[in-house]
């Protein structure tokens, strides 16, 4: 089992790798490193966060637009943001 910061080089590594490939996809604001989420609650787990503008139905989305559940063997949790936008 990998220590914390192992666990975290890895994940900043997988999201160096692929933020370029999950930004071209629509909907997607923005790619960060978070901890995953799941049935409304925080876990303990790293994983590489994409905001998204509204989450959809996988159905409802073309396959080349899914997000993946896992990169590299690194959980992706897909978390709904909104806009964002600057503030002057």
């Amino acid at each position: 089992m990998m220590n914390k910061q192992a666990l975290l080089d890895k994940v900043r590594t997988v999201k160096r790798a692929h933020e370029k490939m999950l930004l071209s996809k629509p909907n997607v604001v923005g790619v960060g490193i978070g901890f995953r989420f799941q049935e409304g609650r925080r876990t303990d787990s790293f994983a590489i966060v994409v905001m998204v503008r509204r989450k959809q139905p996988v159905s409802q989305l073309a396959p080349e637009d899914v997000i993946p559940a896992e990169i590299d063997g690194v959980p992706v949790d897909v978390q709904e943001t909104g806009e964002f936008e600057a503030q002057t």
